[in-house]
């Protein structure tokens, strides 16, 4: 199923997820305005030609250093991390004051070369990263605010937590589907249900697609698109 839904672009997924809730092959699983379950264009993808990425959301939550709070080490994010269903996808939540979180270029070339060890295939994240060109070869998919090149030091404040992160949120297990498009969350025991859905709902798009640009009038045109079975 996961070969299946890497074949499909992230808007593809978002479909059937929830944004034509009066569509019988959309689930409807979020209001789709109201709730946060998928990404804004805070974010943007570092890779375009890497494609899609999915997988099981693992979570975590870095911050400023607390002298009264001590408990986490990056070892357990990786325990974390080892622990989760694979693929993983990396859910980075960037708990930084505003003036601050511009310049936390978080996750860079060890952290994702761990990170790669352990099973994680692409990193969401509400701040910056750096070393992109030491991340490239990793194969890696990002979804950042950016990049900068430095970062002081930091402390995780959670790990496994629900997190909202650009506008997305998510909760540890759910999966996660990410292209240069964005990336959307959706609960795992309705993976098959996509996997069911998905064929139809995007064959029928590209057949008026292909009709709207095969017709030679406006009329037909118009015939094209107005299909009882899609929106529009």
């Amino acid at each position: 199923m996961f070969r299946k839904l890497s074949s499909f672009n992230t808007p593809s997924i978002t479909n059937i997820v929830a944004t034509y809730p009066n569509n019988p092959l959309c689930l409807g699983l979020y209001e789709p305005w109201r709730q946060n379950w998928y990404t804004d264009q805070s974010v943007r993808c570092l890779f375009p030609a890497l494609g899609v990425r999915m997988g099981y959301a693992v979570t975590v939550v870095f911050s400023l250093p607390n002298p009264n709070y001590r408990r986490w080490k990056i070892i357990d994010l990786f325990e974390a991390i080892s622990r989760a269903k694979k693929p993983a996808v990396l859910v980075i939540k960037q708990d930084f004051p505003p003036d601050i979180l511009p310049k936390v270029g978080l996750a860079g070339g060890q952290l994702t070369a761990v990170l790669k060890a352990c099973g994680v295939v692409g990193v969401v994240t509400d701040g910056p990263t750096r070393d992109i060109d030491e991340i490239r070869p990793l194969e890696m998919q990002y979804l950042t605010t950016g990049v900068t090149p430095g970062h002081g030091e930091m402390a995780i404040s959670a790990i496994n937590v629900p997190v909202s992160v650009a506008s997305m949120d998510v909760a540890p297990g759910e999966i996660v589907h990410m292209d240069e498009n964005g990336a959307v969350k959706f609960p795992a025991d309705r993976l098959a249900d996509i996997c069911k859905n998905i064929d139809a709902f995007t064959a029928k798009e590209e057949e008026r697609a292909d009709n709207v640009l095969a017709s030679k009038t406006f009329a037909q045109m118009k015939k094209a698109w107005q299909r009882e079975d899609l929106p529009g």
